[in-house]
């Protein structure tokens, strides 16, 4: 575990370098180590030493679709150290632990007061960079910080918190209000589908919200990891049908809810049939804009509910930051594998290509100069 007081303020601010190693992306399927400029900060503005981030599903899309024009440095479950502050900063300074949100939204227009916070302009606009278009920037060794997001989204971590464990703030933030968006009530039968990273800690927060929770995934190993965190009841998709066996735990009608957290449109017709009459069905993981099959009967007949969520929410950040930084989950353990950045190309690659016992991919600039 990192924690603070082995590394000095005088020898952080003395040793920022003109250049720096970055992931950058070039076009589709495109990630090279690069030397790019160490991103110059203004006024208000923080330059943070990356040491840990997390590798996203968000982020993959976005490399193996080209769906983002080139060049950009992506990666935004980003934690470090404060190696720099901008005229006017006084609540951080250079030492300070801290993880940064990418998206902050403005509060005050049309979507932030109907609570729609990802809608809002300002939220659209990636607040962290390592150069070029700014698209998080944590896959890189330095990481300008502006302004907005250095008053409201930035945060400190607490001495006997790892950087690993503070990167999920993020993540965790955006299955808050995945879960918030369903409505549950206790008693109710979940069914989520996907135990990667993601689906595992949906399914705590689902337990955590008094529902009876049913998980499955095609790996049984990441079944296994799921009940490490209590997971129990489990259906191996591999083996059964997914949907048969919900029906026979629920008196054959089906989940009151259904997570589908698993990337692709492929499986939001199972997740569907899963679904009582008069269920809902939270698609978490479909980022991507395209066709997908799905019965309109279902929706209108048997008046099965989907229901959207995307990115993190304002509201839901201080309860995020409490559940990760009082380490109500042991999140650390969800993590896999950890690369140096050096080795960058090969940690996107085994992210975008997940073998049964790959979970939480970790790439960190700062492994050589903090452990």
């Amino acid at each position: 575990m990192a924690i603070a007081g082995q590394y000095s303020v005088e020898t952080l601010q003395d040793s920022i370098p003109a250049t720096m190693q970055a992931a950058v992306y070039r076009g589709v399927n495109d990630v090279r180590l690069e030397t790019v400029p160490v991103p110059k900060i203004g006024a208000g503005e923080l330059l943070v030493r990356v040491h840990s981030c997390g590798v996203c599903g968000t982020d993959l899309k976005k490399i193996f679709t080209g769906s983002h024009s080139a060049p950009r440095i992506f990666g935004h479950e980003t934690s470090g150290v404060v190696a720099a502050v901008g005229e006017a900063v006084q609540t951080y300074r250079p030492g300070d632990r801290v993880m940064v949100f990418h998206h902050i939204p403005c509060r005050h227009c049309f979507y932030c007061q109907n609570k729609t916070f990802a809608q809002c302009s300002t939220y659209k606009k990636v607040g962290c960079t390592a150069g070029f278009e700014p698209s998080g920037g944590g896959f890189a060794e330095y990481v300008r910080v502006m302004d907005w997001i250095v008053e409201h989204g930035t945060v400190r971590i607490p001495d006997a918190v790892s950087f690993e464990q503070a990167c999920f703030v993020e993540p965790v933030n955006t299955c808050m209000k995945g879960i918030e968006a369903l409505r549950l009530r206790r008693g109710e039968t979940v069914l989520a589908i996907g135990q990667g990273p993601i689906g595992i800690i949906l399914s705590v927060l689902v337990r955590q919200a008094g529902a009876t929770l049913i998980t499955s995934d095609l790996y049984p190993e990441r079944l296994r990891i799921g009940s490490s965190f209590g997971l129990e009841l489990t259906i191996d998709a591999s083996q059964a049908n997914v949907v048969d066996r919900v029906r026979e735990l629920t008196q054959g009608r089906g989940a009151d809810a259904v997570i589908l957290a698993v990337g692709g449109n492929s499986l939001i017709r199972t997740a569907m049939d899963a679904a009582r009459p008069g269920g809902r069905v939270l698609l978490f993981a479909q980022t991507q804009h395209g066709e997908a099959l799905i019965d309109p009967a279902a929706v209108c007949v048997d008046e099965k509910a989907l229901v959207g969520s995307y990115s993190a929410s304002v509201d839901l950040q201080d309860e995020s930051i409490r559940f990760v930084m009082n380490r109500v989950m042991d999140l650390e353990r969800l993590v896999s594998h950890r690369f140096p950045l050096s080795e960058s190309p090969q940690a996107l690659d085994l992210a975008a290509h997940p073998q049964p016992s790959s979970m939480k991919i970790m790439i960190q600039p700062g492994s050589s100069w903090l452990g």
